[in-house]
């Protein structure tokens, strides 16, 4: 279906000769005006008219393209109003028909999307710190696959690194201590924690972790590497707990390690390309003459040891080699900002023209409300902890409001689990996250539980329908008059969700969300759907299914289920 807004934009674009992606519709401040508005001012340059007069000349021309849409001149702007009947069956209908696909297109077809996201580190808990890149990445994936894309989710794990040398070593000298096989991630953190308590006091404690580390990128296989291995399997068993209860999955789960056997080529690659120098016994690229100031991005330290870019530039090639990708995102914090500027830098002074495709997604911090989480000093809110308390809060609510309620259990997982994905989800993200429990387990105002319970809300209305018999006469689509804004809202979605996508933004979806949830229920709470004329009320309910689909689409797009029982 062609929405209303692209065939005005298509119309105007005829009538004026302007660019179509140039054309820009707005919202009328009052309703009554119209539904949507063109404002006549980049034209009168052009036309060396008043835009007054442009806009009445092109209101004409406009009521003779348009079928179904009365154009307006008032004063500068053009306004729309869509014939109400027309708009009604339109929507409700294109969104019935289309069902839990309402929404999406193949505009991505034959095109692939990669997203990075997760990627905790091995051998470190999972905490609230890990929540973002998770549901923002997964929810960006999910975007891209509604439009058509061909997606692959890689979970880019951190299984190398000198962390694992200090994480040998503490095994090694405190292992009998705690209990690995029962408590792998809580065991691993203590003896993380008190490695770097103690290193301060204790030089042999790092230089066995310097030796530890560099045996395993040796690749030498011995102690030190079966031990990193038997971290990495307990590991990712507790991380798929995680997974689990926040509906994501991953195409590929690849971690540094993965990258490890490409490295050698990947710096020859580079160095073949004529970028790179030595500083000091160590190889860089010098990426100054792009970015004042930007600090050069190392490859190889003087030991000969690897880094972090260095398995991430790896990383990239081999993305490319495997997808010729037309986007890869990667959804880490914005504190990697620097890190991500080099590496585009060091692909930019390659002349590798795919380097404008990798995007990095940036978030804002999740703290805790004394401050910035820390592994290393084991001050970490566990994600596991945290959605066990959230379940928890949400049974306790739900149990208060409605006592009766089957599968109570089930419903609370749904709800809590919601609350804390919608509440990171509708900020910005790029915007800092405090994490505050009153703030992320709320059941009212702007709130994964408040969709959720309108969900339920027009759920329990089509049940006391379908047992009373009512819906079945034709429905007299002009009686839905009092629901245009609604009506515009359902037919804004497609365009929601390519906005979303394109800007790698769930919030987008999540405020959309929470705009359509206020209409509706402001329009119920003033107007009956059930026992009315039977005209009336087939249309009203057609519109309260036609809320369903969408509202159930957004959610799952952002990882939230949508209950029909709350």
């Amino acid at each position: 279906m062609q929405s209303f807004q692209d065939a005005i934009q298509d119309a105007i674009a005829e009538q004026t000769g302007l660019d179509r992606a140039s054309i820009r519709l707005e919202r009328p401040k009052d309703v009554s005006m119209g539904d949507f508005a063109f404002p006549c001012f980049p034209l009168a340059k052009v036309q060396k008219k008043a835009p007054p007069a442009i806009a009445g000349e092109l209101a004409g021309a406009l009521n003779a393209a348009l079928e179904g849409i009365e154009a307006v001149a008032t004063g500068p702007y053009v306004n729309f109003k869509i014939e109400r009947a027309r708009l009604a069956t339109t929507v409700v209908s294109s969104i019935l028909d289309s069902g839990e696909n309402y929404g999406a297109s193949d505009r991505g077809q034959g095109k692939t999307v990669v997203v990075d996201l997760s990627s905790p580190n091995i051998a470190k808990p999972m905490h609230v710190g890990h929540l973002r890149s998770t549901i923002v990445g997964a929810a960006v994936q999910r975007m891209h696959d509604r439009l058509g894309y061909r997606t692959v989710g890689i979970n880019h794990i951190g299984d190398w690194g000198s962390q694992f040398g200090k994480l040998v070593a503490a095994l090694d000298r405190w292992g009998d201590t705690v209990d690995l096989d029962a408590e792998p991630i809580h065991a691993l953190l203590a003896v993380y924690v008190r490695y770097h308590e103690e290193e301060k006091t204790d030089p042999t404690l790092q230089e066995e972790a310097r030796a530890a580390f560099r045996e395993l990128e040796s690749g030498a296989e011995g102690h030190v590497r079966e031990t990193w291995k038997k971290l990495t399997e307990l590991s990712l068993r507790e991380f798929n707990k995680v997974y689990d209860r926040l509906g994501v999955t991953f195409d590929l789960i690849r971690g540094e390690a993965y990258y490890e056997p490409y490295l050698d080529e990947t710096v020859d690659r580079i160095v073949a390309s004529g970028v790179t120098e030595e500083s000091q016994g160590a190889l860089v690229v010098v990426l100054e003459e792009l970015e004042k100031n930007m600090p050069p991005a190392l490859l190889r330290k003087t030991d000969g040891t690897t880094l972090y870019a260095t398995r991430d530039l790896a990383a990239a090639f081999s993305r490319w080699d495997e997808f010729a990708f037309e986007r890869c995102l990667y959804v880490v914090g914005q504190e990697q900002k620097l890190h991500f500027r080099q590496l585009k830098g060091v692909l930019r002074r390659m002349g590798l023209e795919w380097e404008e495709r990798i995007e990095h997604v940036a978030f804002g911090l999740l703290s805790l409300p004394e401050g910035k989480l820390s592994t290393r000093e084991g001050k970490v809110v566990f994600l596991e902890d945290v959605l066990d308390r959230a379940v928890d809060e949400a049974r306790k609510v739900m149990r208060e409001k409605n006592p009766e309620l089957a599968d109570l259990d089930a419903i609370a997982e749904q709800v809590g689990i919601g609350a804390l994905i919608f509440n990171d989800l509708k900020r910005e993200r790029i915007k800092d996250v405090k994490f505050e429990w009153d703030e992320v387990l709320s059941f009212e105002g702007e709130t994964g539980p408040y969709v959720q319970y309108t969900h339920a809300r027009l759920a329990s209305i089509l049940r006391k329908a379908e047992a009373a018999g009512e819906g079945a006469a034709d429905p007299d689509w002009a009686l839905l008059e009092d629901a245009v804004p609604i009506l515009l809202a359902l037919g804004r979605y497609p365009d929601v969700l390519e906005s979303a996508a394109r800007k790698a933004e769930p919030s987008e979806i999540s405020q959309y969300l929470l705009g359509l949830c206020r209409d509706t229920n402001s329009w119920y709470v003033a107007h009956r759907v059930l026992g009315e004329e039977p005209a009336l009320t087939s249309a009203r309910l057609r519109l309260v299914r036609a809320v369903g689909v969408v509202l159930r689409c957004g959610l799952t797009i952002l990882g939230v289920a949508a209950p029909d029982e709350m």
